[in-house]
């Protein structure tokens, strides 16, 4: 992650109280003394809820997030689900792609919900992206003020990602709410379709609790979000390949491939006395993959058109991509793997691109 100065206090605006929420909102004795009823009724029917065997471990409910108006819901990731690996994975890459790419706005974002409910950092952050420039207010601080910034924020992604015709998964109330499932559906949708140079972990899924409020009564059932496929399909390309089935299906016979490719690329690239041993490593920065396209094709390749030492990650994409151009130029088809997904150590993707080389030179000498 790029490191950036604090922020600026004036691009934070001032969150309300505790006690200006719904409690603080409703005041007096009465009204206090039933919300309190209704908290605990809430506690216990979530405890009931839970604690049924298709979700078996407990979720906390806090009292703030718990008083519903008629027809009004909330939702709570189960903890199994925050701990999960895969989730905490895809929750540090997307603050860190935010991090990076507001760096020069002297914004660092450290918690999804926290930072992004006020539409301030989104706004910010669709500005880079789409390079261009929203007509809301720097700083609200009252609640429709910033329910007014999120709406011009998210009818502006809209237009954006319309032509992929995708259901919306996230609404204003959501975002405001600091709905984490709602604010990453959000994220990860403007990490594809801005081709954000990032790899999202895959198959990431989260188990909900969602609790309605109807005719005075609280009710609560269970939804399996997803909030990530496999890069192609979140790509857009929806095509399987025997890599997919490799992975999915027989993964044991993938140290197989490995070797053999391994083999491959050994027999050419030790002629300039080098040699690969982890594929998932070794071709991530570009220069083997540009030097094994010279000796495939029977060239030099002038050392001013690549970086022989590459130490950042634009570099790195910068070698992959023009390694990417040699194939197109020998003949080969465009490789299905995006650039910066063989820079972020996918394996899948390296080994796309060199079983394509396989397939073509394997007879070569």
């Amino acid at each position: 992650m790029s490191s950036a100065p604090l922020r600026s206090p004036a691009l934070r605006p001032l969150r309300m109280k505790k006690d200006e929420s719904f409690l603080g909102k409703l005041g007096g004795t009465l009204a206090r003394k039933k919300k309190a009823k209704e908290v605990s009724d809430l506690q216990e029917e979530g405890k009931n809820a839970i604690n049924l065997p298709m979700c078996p471990a407990p979720v906390e409910v806090h009292p703030e997030d718990s008083l519903l108006e008629e027809n009004e819901e909330r939702t709570v990731i189960d903890p199994t689900s925050r701990d999960d690996p895969r989730f905490k994975e895809l929750v540090k890459v997307l603050i860190n792609w935010i991090n990076d790419v507001l760096v020069e706005e002297r914004i660092i974002v450290k918690q999804l919900e926290e930072d992004l409910y006020d539409g301030q950092v989104l706004q910010k952050l669709l500005e880079k992206l789409a390079d261009c420039k929203l007509n809301v207010a720097e700083v609200t601080q009252s609640e429709i003020g910033q329910k007014q910034k999120l709406q011009t924020v998210l009818e502006a992604v809209q237009e954006l990602l319309r032509p992929h015709s995708r259901p919306l998964q996230w609404t204003v109330d959501s975002i405001h709410g600091k709905n984490l499932v709602a604010i990453l559906h959000l994220l990860v949708a403007l990490a594809m379709h801005f081709r954000a140079p990032i790899h999202l972990p895959e198959h990431v899924s989260v188990q909900v609790v969602v609790v309605r409020k109807r005719e005075g009564l609280l009710h609560s059932s269970h939804v399996t979000e997803e909030l990530t496929t496999t890069t192609e399909m979140m790509m857009g390309r929806f095509e399987r390949d025997a890599f997919d089935t490799l992975f999915d299906h027989a993964p044991d016979k993938l140290s197989v491939v490995k070797k053999s490719l391994i083999t491959f690329v050994n027999k050419h690239l030790n002629k300039l006395n080098l040699e690969v041993t982890e594929l998932e490593t070794q071709f991530a920065d570009g220069v083997y993959l540009v030097l094994l396209m010279g000796l495939l094709e029977d060239y030099f390749v002038p050392l001013h058109n690549f970086y022989l030492t590459p130490d950042s990650f634009d570099q790195k994409v910068h070698n992959v991509s023009f390694a990417f151009e040699l194939m197109l130029d020998g003949g080969l088809k465009k490789p299905k793997a995006r650039p910066e997904d063989v820079v972020n150590l996918d394996l899948k993707s390296t080994l796309r691109v060199l079983y394509n080389l396989f397939t073509k030179y394997k007879h070569l000498e």
